[in-house]
């Protein structure tokens, strides 16, 4: 058992169910993507497959319904992906490659890869990258595509024609990018779950493998997403029926592996199958490019959220976080917090798994519908459904925060 890193444990919430009167079914092998803010999320299976098609808005925590049932939409779908690129979703593992962008789902007429299942489709650039994936008849294909997001034409990257170096044939891999590169970990090669680890490099069209004495075990259905200068792995299982709990960081600085150790009494859940899904500026190249990042200066304002209302009672680790909520209206004789203050109008309180000190004065919150929200997300991690997943249960989202990243 390789040792957990002590120096950012992980704080795992799970929130509640959504504020509003629906809320897509729990699921697995769907496809998830953020964009200025929302969290959307597009078929998958729970007891069958799925077409149906939800924005989530997490300051809000309430989902929204954008499904359309005309033939303009793709049909039901497992094991396909979704990226978001300048405002547009883009959605491939469908008959067609389809593009979402203000309300309206339009498919490319342009010639397209093979359909497949359990791919990988990461965004580098002005491009979409797709690698592998399972094709009906055909089993695990290592084709490597490229989507042109400016010309909406697909193109096959020379090199990933059989017998070439690279991974090779797979599928329920993952893959996510950081800088010029695109980092790929085990799944399925033929019927073998693997555990390797390789790098494609943009400028030179090579792939590299890298070997490390520590890292994740071999792995399926997992998920992987860059953070600041890291990749952060988690889930998967060893078999389809194996589903684990575990969040590996990987430094691209240092190039070693680190499990992340968890705050006591926050236990993260046993996912394969799910999507994460960063939020929050140490998460950028998961989020719009429309979106300008936060200055180093620009102070990190709190905001009225629905999804944390007073007190927090679903956090599930109050021992080890020495933090309460006060509404402003309470008498400086009624806080209990012996790390709260008051400031003028200002109460401010000490969290001791953040060691951050935040100051909450009414004026300064941000109003939910203000458009500038999204620049003061703190850094989160979102799970968004897996296996297991009960059936006629509303989707299961689990949020993460390191604490001393």
């Amino acid at each position: 058992m390789p040792a957990m890193s002590q120096s950012s444990p992980a704080l795992w919430t799970q929130l509640p169910p959504g504020s509003s009167s629906q809320s897509p079914c729990d699921r697995y092998k769907h496809a998830c993507c953020s964009n200025d803010g929302y969290v959307y999320i597009l078929g998958g299976r729970d007891s069958k497959c799925l077409r149906d098609f939800w924005r989530y808005s997490v300051v809000c925590n309430e989902w929204t319904d954008l499904s359309c049932t005309s033939e303009a939409a793709p049909e039901e779908l497992e094991g396909h992906s979704m990226v978001a690129h300048k405002g547009f979703l883009y959605v491939f593992g469908a008959k067609k490659t389809w593009v979402h962008c203000e309300g309206k789902m339009s498919s490319l007429k342009a010639l397209m890869p093979t359909n497949r299942k359990g791919h990988s489709a990461v965004v580098l650039g002005s491009a979409m990258l797709v690698y592998g994936g399972f094709i009906d008849m055909k089993g695990s294909s290592q084709d490597f595509w490229t989507l042109d997001f400016d010309s909406l034409t697909w193109a096959l990257i020379s090199g990933s024609q059989q017998g070439s170096v690279g991974p090779g044939p797979r599928h329920s891999h993952s893959a996510m990018a950081y800088q010029d590169c695109m980092y790929l970990y085990g799944g399925w090669k033929g019927l073998q779950e693997q555990r390797d680890f390789w790098k494609w490099n943009s400028t030179n069209h090579q792939w590299s493998s890298l070997r490390t004495k520590s890292g994740p075990s071999r792995l399926v259905g997992h998920s992987a997403v860059a953070y600041k200068d890291s990749m952060l792995l988690f889930g998967g299982g060893e078999s389809q029926n194996s589903p684990n709990n575990c969040l590996w960081r990987y430094s691209f600085t240092t190039q070693t592996w680190e499990q992340v150790a968890t705050l006591p009494g926050s236990d993260p859940p046993y996912k394969m199958y799910h999507c994460c899904i960063g939020l929050g500026p140490g998460y950028g190249s998961n989020t719009s490019s429309t979106l300008k990042p936060r200055l180093p200066d620009d102070k990190q304002r709190p905001f009225k959220n629905k999804c944390f209302p007073e007190p927090l009672t679903f956090l599930g680790s109050e021992g080890a976080i020495e933090l309460e909520t006060f509404s402003l209206n309470k008498s400086k004789d009624s806080l209990t917090g012996k790390d709260a203050q008051w400031t003028g109008n200002c109460l401010t309180f000490q969290n001791k798994a953040f060691r951050k000190q935040w100051s909450c004065r009414e004026d300064e919150q941000l109003d939910e519908e203000d458009e500038a929200i999204v620049k003061h997300l703190p850094d989160l991690l979102l799970v968004l459904g897996g296996k297991p997943n009960p059936s006629h249960n509303p989707i299961s989202i689990w949020q993460m925060t390191l604490t001393n990243s």
